[in-house]
């Protein structure tokens, strides 16, 4: 029986109001034949982890540039883990500083990308480490 195809959630959360690296990001999943999921702009956390229950995603992926990282992103992990849903993934990216990134993975965000990082790796990332949920 084959692989049911990845769905994931692109997220942006916060004040953030830029969504071009978001809306990239989504287009390249979808080329790459993950089903797409974008919640728009300025989402909360609470907002976020609900579609991502409500359209039984793999994982989230959190776009930022706000600076707001180091709250938003480990919220939806926090929310995820109370809601019962801490096996939908959650990585992130936009600009952060590489010195937030080891306490972000130590909050649950499984990987963080940076600006400059190709979509091409993005997507072999998620291929290589998520799986569909049961």
């Amino acid at each position: 029986m084959a692989e049911r195809t990845l769905r994931v959630l692109v997220g942006k959360p916060g004040l953030d109001g830029h969504d071009r690296g978001a809306k990239i990001i989504a287009r390249a999943f979808r080329d790459a034949g993950f089903e797409v999921i974008y919640t728009g702009l300025h989402q909360t956390p609470e907002q976020i982890v609900s579609a991502a229950i409500q359209e039984d995603v793999d994982c989230v992926g959190l776009s930022i540039l706000s600076g707001a990282h180091n709250t938003l992103l480990p919220k939806v992990c926090q929310l995820l883990q109370e809601k019962n849903a801490d096996d939908i993934g959650v990585f992130g990216g936009g600009v952060i500083p590489e010195d937030d990134i080891p306490g972000l993975k130590g909050a649950g965000i499984k990987e963080v990308f940076t600006p400059g990082t190709s979509t091409e790796d993005i997507v072999k990332w998620v291929r290589e480490n998520i799986r569909p949920r049961a």
